[in-house]
């Protein structure tokens, strides 16, 4: 069963965050932080693990973090597979962009059948064209769901069964509702297009597990707001990554501590990091988040399972 409930009807040429934040940089800001950068990350390769070869199609309740913002999830309902991306590049060409550090945990044609796929934005390195047609050519009865401004794009690829999202639009796929909620992003991938299509994160609920993807988001009052409408969700998928310099990253990336403060806004008990360790996309070492986590974690007096920092290919049990 399917059925879409809008909750909210806007229309506008662009959209805009829900706080006073401009959404993005300009071009004479990114030059300032290209030109003044302070530090060259080293291309390093993170530890993974195959512990995800333990699956089998019928295992449940468990989630696997294939890479950047890419999680393979089952919630005893449906296979749900968040802002996929399995090629070499975040980019709109093969020959140049950021380049990946370790392969996908779990290579796309090794996925179990994918149900649902969520999208946050359309930035290159969460929304990338070369793996949603692949799944959909794995799969065709896959459901794409993608904010608004963005169904367009991939029903010209030929991809079928997508429905786009305002905020606190939901849908409600088998026994599961996925709400779409704000956060503070910006969306772009032209020239002419930025902030003509929405970002957000995803609300993923049934009876008996209820679970939230932020996608990619600056700190804000948005996940306050979400928890009151929402409620608590058992366990979050929360970016730590990509945030320095602050001076141009702070709107647009959380940095370990902002992430933190994201699941206690939340107040959900159970937090896995995702967003690192798969680009080099900013200014910080690539395994510095999850040593600042680590550290922030004690700083504030909380249990290390608050929030973790998974490998790349474990198998993340989502019981209650």
């Amino acid at each position: 069963m399917i059925v879409l409930c809008c909750t909210l009807n806007i229309s506008a040429e662009t959209f805009s965050n829900t706080s006073d934040v401009a959404n993005g940089k300009s071009f004479i800001e990114l030059m300032k932080w290209q030109l003044g950068k302070s530090n060259n990350p080293e291309r390093i390769q993170i530890a993974t693990s195959d512990e995800w070869q333990t699956l089998s199609n019928e295992s449940s309740n468990y989630a696997v973090w294939v890479g950047h913002a890419t999680y393979l999830i089952n919630n005893n309902d449906l296979n749900i597979l968040t802002d996929p991306i399995f090629f070499k590049r975040a980019s709109p060409v093969t020959f140049a962009g950021p380049k990946r550090l370790i392969p996908p945990a779990i290579v796309i044609n090794e996925l179990p059948k994918i149900d649902v796929v969520v999208i946050s934005h359309n930035h290159y390195d969460h929304f990338d064209m070369k793996s949603l047609r692949e799944l959909h050519k794995l799969n065709p009865e896959t459901l794409f769901l993608v904010p608004m401004g963005d169904k367009k794009r991939l029903a010209r690829a030929g991809l079928t069964n997508v429905h786009e999202f305002l905020w606190w639009q939901d849908m409600t796929i088998h026994n599961t509702v996925f709400t779409f909620t704000p956060v503070q992003h910006w969306s772009k991938r032209g020239l002419a297009d930025r902030n003509k299509s929405l970002w957000g994160g995803w609300f993923i609920k049934t009876n008996n597990l209820a679970l939230y993807h932020a996608g990619d988001t600056g700190y804000s009052n948005d996940f306050t707001t979400t928890y009151q409408r929402l409620g608590s969700p058992d366990y979050s998928f929360i970016p730590i990554g990509a945030y320095d310099p602050r001076w141009f990253m702070k709107s647009s990336h959380v940095n370990p501590e902002e992430a933190i403060q994201i699941a206690l806004d939340l107040k959900t008990p159970h937090s896995f990091g995702m967003h690192w360790g798969t680009f080099i996309l900013t200014d910080e070492n690539v395994d510095e988040p999850p040593l600042r986590l680590k550290q922030a974690l004690i700083d504030q007096n909380l249990d290390a399972d608050f929030f973790r920092s998974p490998k790349p290919g474990e198998v993340l049990s989502l019981a209650k």
